[in-house]
């Protein structure tokens, strides 16, 4: 949990202050450097934000199908590493992205129909060829995407499983209820997010782009804590 949190303050801190002095000053400029800078912490805490949230349902599946055994799993020695792996992992997304950003061409001067430096969009806007690029990004995706949303599926199976299996209806609410503030949170972001970056490749509405991106940017940040 307190990882959770600094990662959703770090993960916020990139895209709303920008954004807010943007509406204050009525100037919507920002420098190549700072697009990258923007693009790549975003791209580092965002990743391990849903890394993060994988970890949280691996808790939730020992805590409910594993009760008596969870202090012995669920050790400090194991939380740290599952944090440590999940950086280790975010880490390499952030990096394969700016490997793939750095070897695009520009013109310069171009419109960003966002209200960040959306990783999705920048690829879009290249005016070199993106075929071996948009397979590295669908690859970066499954990664930091499709991988902790696998294995939020699985620990969910085996939950909702052992829970048909309690007989009681005031059992069954209660183990219930120790998961849908995360499960909400899950599908909020996950649902918003993967969709916004893979429509990246479909011709979408940039309004609803962004409107998608400021539900899992600010909306599920600011859900979290409750």
């Amino acid at each position: 949990l307190c990882s959770l949190s600094f990662t959703d303050i770090c993960f916020t801190s990139t895209t709303v202050p920008k954004m807010i002095v943007d509406i204050q000053t009525h100037s919507r400029v920002i420098s190549y450097g700072g697009c990258l800078m923007q693009m790549s912490f975003f791209m580092l805490f965002g990743s391990l934000d849903s890394l993060l949230l994988a970890v949280m349902a691996y808790d939730r599946f020992v805590a409910i199908c594993h009760p008596l055994h969870y202090l012995l799993i669920m050790n400090p020695q194991l939380c740290g590493l599952l944090v440590l792996v999940s950086f280790f992992i975010s880490f390499l997304v952030f990096q394969m992205h700016n490997i793939i950003v750095l070897q695009l061409t520009y013109f310069k001067g171009v419109k960003i129909s966002h209200f960040f430096c959306d990783p999705s969009q920048l690829l879009r806007l290249a005016c070199s060829d993106t075929f071996t690029n948009n397979i590295v990004m669908y690859f970066v995706g499954a990664l930091s995407g499709f991988l902790p949303i696998s294995g939020i599926f699985f620990s969910y199976y085996k939950i909702v499983s052992s829970i048909l299996r309690v007989p009681s209806s005031g059992g069954k609410y209660k183990a219930f209820s120790t998961c849908g503030s995360h499960l909400s949170v899950v599908c909020l972001f996950y649902g918003t997010g993967l969709g916004v970056y893979l429509s990246s490749a479909v011709s979408l509405s940039p309004r609803k782009n962004a409107l998608a991106s400021v539900v899992y940017t600010v909306v599920t940040p600011m859900l979290n804590p409750v």
